[in-house]
């Protein structure tokens, strides 16, 4: 006879399968799908124009971090547990839509800023002001609250019409070199109607009840979201700013060589996104109740993230120059090298990702984490500096593969010296002196 108990598991189970099937699609849509696109871009653009509208977009991703506010980890943990109370969800909304607000209204005037007093980017001032579009496009789309209340499907399908929509729109309206002006354009409209669409269906669908936030919710969420917010900080240290580094001390077309490796290398992490996004829920929720169980499940799935992070990487290392030259053609040779020397990145965050966010976060090893990624990205910065002086593009790329190398090995370092062993040869899940796990 089968129990309520195993009935109610097999439901879970099922939802989290459903998740990570929308989590795919979502990541189709902000990661491959564009990769049909950038071929052409590369081509009818050139490294120049192309290597300006990527830096633009490397600026304003600073935005989308800080408006986000760590909320795609901290809301979500809060709308998962008291995700059947619509007062406290309504609530938990209202105060991280006003941050996020705030926070964009920030965001814009430092981008007037920047565009008034520093001539790099004030020579192309109309490019990055289009650009902020994606800014407010992305403070729009709650994907927290959707993963929060494991209903991915929403975030799935909005994103991918999207992206389909760029798409098109790509085709239709880029024809020249000249044309460059319409992509910042073209990426913000998109931004636009997917937030405006998605936080429609969001307050919809969960019966939001819009008000103004408390000051003490208010506070409390700023808090809470703090420690990922500077750990998402210390991530675009080796990641966005990479880019970033690479156009303050060369130029545009060092940019566009650079910028396509890191899109297809964002694109094969974003295969791994779907598993941990989907899973991140349901381990928080599970820690809570039995501790040696779940990481006795996250001792598995690491298991799982070694093995396609493995295959992923030796697939990019093997096939880096026939995809390069199919791809973007023989202007774009310079990527080669690139490519192979961050292929060894998918293989180092499939791990990181286990350790860091399933795990670390989690346990409530929020200051550890932040530590850590933090230290990894003033190590790049540093790093990345001295190796873009002395190699350019092929310093910042050594530079970020390092770096990824430490974070996952510091990471691994952390939970073991803590007693969580994740790798045991005795295969002990806790040490008894470490029971007392993220205290």
């Amino acid at each position: 006879m089968i129990s309520i108990k195993n009935i109610i598991k097999r439901a879970e189970y099922k939802r989290i399968l459903e998740n990570m099937v929308s989590l795919t699609g979502l990541q189709f849509a902000s990661y491959i799908l564009p990769l049909i696109t950038l071929p052409y871009l590369t081509w009818i653009l050139g490294p120049d124009k192309f290597g300006l509208t990527q830096y633009a977009i490397s600026l304003i991703t600073y935005f989308e971090i800080l408006t986000d506010y760590g909320f795609n980890l901290s809301a979500t943990r809060e709308i998962s547990i008291v995700r059947e109370d619509t007062d406290k969800v309504s609530r938990i909304f209202n105060s991280v839509m006003a941050i996020k607000l705030l926070l964009t209204l920030i965001s814009f005037i430092a981008l007037l800023v920047i565009i008034t007093f520093i001539p790099k980017f004030g020579n192309d001032a109309l490019v990055y002001l289009l650009t902020f579009g994606m800014v407010i496009g992305y403070m729009l789309f709650p994907t927290w609250l959707f993963q929060g209340m494991e209903y991915m499907k929403y975030t799935s399908i909005i994103n991918i019409i999207g992206k389909i929509l760029f798409t098109v729109l790509i085709f239709v309206f880029i024809h020249h070199e000249s044309d460059y002006i319409l992509v910042p354009v073209i990426n913000s409209f998109g931004f636009l109607v997917t937030g405006i669409i998605g936080i429609y269906i969001g307050i919809t669908k969960f019966n939001i009840k819009l008000g103004v936030p408390t000051i003490n919710e208010f506070k409390y969420h700023l808090k809470e979201g703090w420690y990922v917010f500077i750990s998402t900080i210390s991530i675009n240290l080796y990641t966005t700013t990479n880019t970033f580094l690479l156009g303050l001390l060369t130029n545009n077309t060092l940019v566009g060589y650079y910028s396509i490796v890191e899109k297809i290398i964002l694109a094969v992490n974003g295969l791994l996104n779907p598993i941990s996004q989907a899973l991140y829920p349901f381990i928080s929720r599970k820690a809570n109740q039995d501790k040696t169980s779940s990481i006795s499940f996250i001792r598995k799935l690491t298991k799982i993230m070694a093995v396609v992070g493995l295959v992923l990487s030796v697939g990019l290392y093997l096939f880096a120059e026939p995809a390069i030259l199919l791809l973007f053609g023989q202007l774009y040779e310079n990527s080669i090298p690139l490519l192979q020397i961050l292929s060894v990145v998918p293989f180092a965050v499939a791990l990181s990702t286990v350790f860091g966010v399933e795990t670390m976060l989690t346990f409530n090893y929020k200051k550890a984490f932040t530590s850590i990624v933090l230290t990894g990205g003033l190590i790049n910065i540093v790093l990345g500096i001295i190796l873009i002086l002395i190699m350019q593009e092929k310093g910042i790329a050594i530079s970020f593969a390092t770096t990824e190398i430490f974070i996952t090995l510091a990471m691994l370092i952390f939970l073991q010296r803590k007693g969580i062993k994740i790798i045991d040869r005795n295969n002990k899940l806790i040490d008894s002196d470490h029971e007392k796990i993220g205290r």
